[in-house]
Formats: structure tokens, sequence, C-alpha cells
């Protein structure tokens, strides 16, 4: 199984401050490479330009949202196998099931610990480690 140092991140919020969290709480996993892009149009052309393991991404953002983002990574041939945790304010049952069946790899609600997004992360990982 890949551990967090070995995979390259791009985390994907509009609002800076909860970009660098979500940065610090991957660095204390022991994430090393970690991009970071403030809405779906710059999440792609991060995507497009960098190679990318892992992304974790706000669902209401400007420009190009969460799910649209989604959308996009999940139909392009190159980025489809990069999975996507998405990140929101709202649990909302309908956004939940909207994130699933665009492709979501898994699901989280601001706030979060530490803890929430490591068990996450590790399923995750996990069920990319069982694809390969």
């Amino acid at each position: 199984m890949p551990s967090y140092s070995d995979l390259r991140y791009l985390v994907v919020d509009d609002f800076s401050t909860m970009r660098r969290i979500v940065r610090g709480l991957i660095k204390e996993m022991g994430g090393q490479f970690i991009e970071e892009a403030e809405d779906g149009v710059n999440a792609l052309q991060v995507l497009r330009a960098n190679k990318i393991d892992f992304v974790v991404s706000d669902i209401n953002m400007p420009n190009m949202d969460g799910f649209e983002l989604l959308t996009q990574i999940k139909q392009d041939p190159a980025l489809c196998h990069i999975p996507v945790l998405m990140v929101t304010a709202e649990a909302r049952k309908e956004d939940i099931v909207r994130a699933a069946q665009i492709g979501a790899a898994g699901y989280i609600v601001k706030p979060f610990t530490k803890a929430t997004l490591e068990e996450k992360l590790s399923k995750i990982i996990q069920r990319m480690t069982v694809a390969a």
C-alpha cells in the first residue's frame, strides 16, 4: 500500500485558510508533495501540468464548483483514475449521493479533525492499492 508520503496531493478550496489547514493535516500525516488550487478551473490546470495522485476538493467554489471539477476529472481518460475526496460545510444527503454518483472516492463535512481526514484517506488509499 502506498504511504501518505508517496502520494502527490492537490487541495482545492476557494478559502486559503482551509487549503492551509488541509495541507497542514496532510503534512502531519507524512504527505510531502501538496499542490493547491482556489477553484476547479485552476485545479484542472494543475492536474494537467503535474502528476497528482489524490485530490481533496471543496464543493462550493466560484468559477467551477467541486461537482463540475469531479465530473471533468472522471471524464478525462488521463485523470479519471485519480481519487477525489469531497469536502463541504453542508451535510446534505443529495450532495453526498450526487458526489458518489459522479465518482467521488469519499466525502467529509467541515469542520473535521485530523483523525477523520486520516481515516478517509487510509480507506481510499487501501482501495487504490486493491484496484492497482
